[in-house]
């Protein structure tokens, strides 16, 4: 049988298997499959249709960053003043310079603070002044939904920006919600960092019989830090945590330093202000992110937007002296048209995948895992993809509750109505082949993990006996 009537027949078996499929019924699926080592295609079923690729974006966003900052990139956060010390009073501003630096964490800002008891500064005679201008001011990618801008996954973007973990979910707070032991009474809500920048309500009650997860209602007033707690939690549930993002990362970084000195016991005279750092300002310290190659775990393996937003404008601040989207999908764009993409064929928009905007066909998708494989960087790009059925999260990341009969490395998406797998699937008879399933207006997201399941077990099956 010949290569073509062989792929119309398997063409025609992937038709009647999404028959057979009920929660497939009205539902968009794109799929390709190409050979590792030729690039030849081995099934296709609506590949070159663009599609939402949800969290599939950031293949090509880890991709370019790679191409451009490169492995062994970091980013930087630094402390300057214009000042002098003398006797102990430091005679001008504190800048805290933010360089896009992803990994900045309480703990850090703790051990910025430190350095000036260090140099015995008990009172700076200035302000504490907060410089974010390495990136422009706008927080919010072109096609974020405002439902999106409490979670975690919808934080703001800034160049000078705070991390509550190494997960490195920037500009979030960690939100702790622990049921008294007697119903009627109030909950105990923490937040860390502790921080007087945000300001909590709670409205819960706990109650004594069970209720469900979203009896919990959770809101942050749009262009404030209020964070409102309604509803019921059991008295026997365990503590419930939920990543927050706050608005305005910046001042949120500067609040955290004040509140550090505070805790140093270092006074100040001045104001907390943004402002751009003057060129004769001295470096008092400065502190470095793990470099990209270590970055790229928790952005792919964890599916971290903040990250791959953080990387656009750095691309466009490196590349065009711009650290914005516009600049930096720019960017994006021209690296990846390098590695076999299409450009003509897709829309791009953002670099997490977060926007509903941007389409990009499967073939699109398998160009890019193909060609990525001829580059001296492969290696580092193919460890930060999960591994499915891995169980440690920074391995098997958003795959390691997810398990195949066959050895898979891809990376997952999820949005509202949206489920994506795309990577690399190992075959005894065929070797390492190359895929890309997008299911686009699926009634319900959660099922598409397990319809992609069951195609990467089909298509694995099928190509062992053709």
């Amino acid at each position: 049988m010949d290569k073509r009537k062989e792929n119309e027949m398997l063409s025609s078996k992937l038709e009647e298997y999404f028959r057979q499929k009920p929660t497939l019924k009205g539902t968009l699926v794109g799929i390709r499959v190409i050979s590792g080592k030729t690039g030849e295609i081995l099934i296709d079923h609506m590949g070159e249709l663009r599609m939402r690729p949800a969290s599939n974006m950031k293949l090509f966003t880890a991709a370019a960053a790679l191409s451009v900052l490169g492995a062994e990139y970091t980013f930087t956060t630094t402390i300057l003043t214009d000042g002098t010390i003398e006797n102990g009073v430091l005679y001008g501003n504190i800048y805290i310079k933010g360089k896009g630096d992803p990994s900045l964490l309480p703990q850090d800002i703790e051990k910025l603070v430190k350095q000036l008891t260090k140099q015995k500064v008990t009172y700076i005679d200035g302000d504490i002044i907060a410089d974010d201008t390495w990136y422009d001011d706008i927080r919010l990618s072109q096609d974020m939904i405002w439902s999106d801008e409490v979670w975690y996954y919808g934080s703001q973007v800034s160049a000078l920006t705070t991390s509550p973990n190494a997960d490195y979910d920037t500009g979030t707070i960690i939100l702790s919600i622990k049921p008294s032991n007697r119903p009627g009474e109030e909950p105990i809500i923490t937040i860390y960092p502790e921080t007087d920048y945000v300001k909590i309500e709670n409205k819960v009650q706990t109650v004594a019989h069970q209720v469900d997860e979203d009896a919990l209602v959770i809101e942050r007033i749009r262009e404030g830090n209020t964070i409102i707690i309604k509803g019921e939690i059991s008295v026997q549930s365990k503590i419930q945590k939920e990543w927050i993002a706050i608005s305005d990362p910046t001042f949120y970084t500067l609040t955290l330093f004040e509140e550090a000195l505070e805790k140093e016991n270092i006074n100040w005279s001045g104001k907390l202000r943004k402002e751009t750092t003057p060129n004769n300002a001295t470096i008092l310290y400065e502190k470095k992110s793990p470099q990209l190659k270590k970055l790229l775990i928790p952005f792919m393996k964890l599916s971290n937007n903040g990250l791959g937003e953080l990387f656009v404008k750095e691309m466009g601040k490196i590349i065009y002296n711009e650290g914005s989207w516009e600049k930096g999908l720019k960017v994006l764009k021209t690296e990846i048209s390098k590695l076999g993409v299409c450009l003509d064929h897709c829309v791009i928009r953002d670099g997490s995948g977060i926007s509903h905007v941007t389409a990009i066909p499967p073939r699109e998708i398998c160009n890019l895992l193909y060609h990525v494989q001829k580059k001296q960087w492969y290696a580092i790009f193919l460890q930060a993809l999960p591994i499915a059925g891995e169980k440690d999260r920074m391995v098997g990341g958003t795959m390691k509750d997810r398990s195949f009969h066959y050895s898979v490395q891809a990376k997952t998406g999820i949005l509202h109505t949206v489920s994506t797998l795309s990577g690399y699937l190992n075959l005894e008879n065929k070797g390492q082949v190359i895929f890309s399933i997008m299911l686009n207006h699926l009634m319900d997201e959660e099922d598409g993990p397990d319809l992609e399941g069951e195609l990467i077990t089909w298509i694995g099956d099928i190509l062992k006996v053709h």
